[in-house]
């Protein structure tokens, strides 16, 4: 998962954390929140998955060090992890909590609910660290963190202008739609994988995406 423009960058954290992912959580949950509390959730959602996308952003190399963490060892494991949430998808299990809408209505449940598990979330911190580790440049990780505010500030517009037609939706095209993501993001879970091998120097195998 190389990436050296603001571009590639963008398109790595949206086939991640893009609107479909976060579009599938929404529409769970406008099935029992009401509008407003819709965007109540979804402007601290945003907040939160910024803030915390930028400290790690601009701390990715420290972070890294800290907990003695190579790369490569990172991307071995941040492939799995991409790996297995996919699985999951595919087979309709909800790892993190995302279910079809028993929660209780409230506000607390409903940011829980879209933050976890699709914005700031083993995938997207994966992401983060990943692309930011990249360069030792702090022009880089500004990119880095640029592109992945971009990315939420997009999911932000998709559910607020999309969420008169989410709550509408049947939770059996949500169900599809989860699937179908799962499979995309299987691919991007393999493809991490061998990345991390590639840095091993398993040659045969890995390869650079």
């Amino acid at each position: 998962m190389i990436t050296l423009t603001f571009s590639a960058a963008f398109i790595t954290f949206f086939s991640v954390i893009g609107p479909p992912k976060v579009l599938l959580a929404f529409a769970s949950l406008a099935q029992n929140h009401s509008r407003a509390q819709l965007r109540t959730i979804a402007l601290i959602s945003s907040g939160v998955a910024v803030l915390v996308g930028v400290v790690t952003g601009f701390t990715a190399p420290w972070l890294l060090e800290l907990f003695h963490i190579s790369t490569a060892a990172l991307a071995l494991a941040g492939g799995i992890i991409f790996f297995l949430y996919a699985v999951g998808l595919v087979l309709g299990v909800h790892i993190g909590g995302v279910a079809g809408g028993d929660d209780a209505p409230d506000l607390t449940s409903g940011v829980r609910e879209l933050l976890m598990p699709y914005v700031v979330s083993p995938l997207a911190l994966t992401a983060v660290l990943i692309e930011a580790a990249e360069r030792d440049a702090w022009s880089w990780r500004s990119t880095v963190v640029g592109a992945y505010v971009a990315v939420i500030a997009v999911d932000l517009v998709c559910v607020l202008v999309l969420g008169v037609v989410l709550e509408r939706t049947h939770h059996t095209l949500i169900e599809l739609l989860a699937r179908l993501i799962g499979l995309l993001l299987a691919a991007v879970g393999v493809d991490l994988f061998l990345d991390g091998l590639f840095d091993l120097g398993i040659t045969s195998l890995g390869h650079r995406g």
